[in-house]
């Protein structure tokens, strides 16, 4: 005997991912119920809310989705190239948008706006990442430029490397940050 899986299309529209971003905005939908939205349709013995669902559940969620690449996450059940595509897509379209400058671009006033803007982009990288924040006169960024990556637990550069960019733009001073792969803020 087979379970039965309600469909989406069974459910009342109050309970439809898509419904209920259309009435109540996208901050009341789970992260699921936002994944579903972009993976449209579900599977054989599977609604497209648990596909999301075992999905965010395999990978760690949207951290573990962004660090997946593209061939592991078509092998999941369920996930296909075009689903797959649409979800590094919208991965990719969220880490720009964090980078994204405004009209007035971002400024630098202590170590926690550093933090702020770096820790999105980095804490998901699986291997040593060594970048300048180029910084104008007024301590507003310029560019975040990637130096150099390395291997999980080690990063080796030349010192001029650092420099290059910060001085390409006339930036008036940088930051260095670099991430621990390993999640231990320092290394024995």
């Amino acid at each position: 005997m087979t379970d039965y899986v309600i469909r989406m299309k069974e459910l009342p529209s109050s309970e439809q991912p898509r419904e209920r971003l259309r009435d109540y905005g996208p901050a009341s939908l789970s992260d699921a119920e936002l994944l579903a939205i972009l993976l449209r349709v579900g599977v054989q013995g599977m609604n497209v809310v648990q596909l999301a669902q075992q999905l965010l559940r395999e990978h760690g969620g949207w951290a573990g989705l962004i660090r997946c690449d593209y061939a592991d996450i078509c092998k999941a059940h369920g996930m296909g190239e075009a689903k797959a595509a649409t979800l590094k897509a919208s991965l990719e379209i969220g880490r720009r948008l964090l980078l994204t400058t405004s009209e007035e671009r971002f400024q630098i006033k202590s170590p926690t706006d550093v933090a702020q803007l770096m820790r999105l982009e980095m804490g998901h990288l699986d291997q040593e990442h060594l970048r300048t924040i180029c910084l104008d006169t007024k301590n507003k960024v310029q560019k975040v430029h990637t130096v150099y990556v390395g291997s999980l637990n080690s990063a080796l550069i030349r010192i001029g490397e650092v420099f290059k960019e910060a001085l390409k733009l006339n930036s008036a001073s940088i930051i260095i940050v670099h991430n621990h792969p390993s999640g231990a803020p320092r290394s024995i």
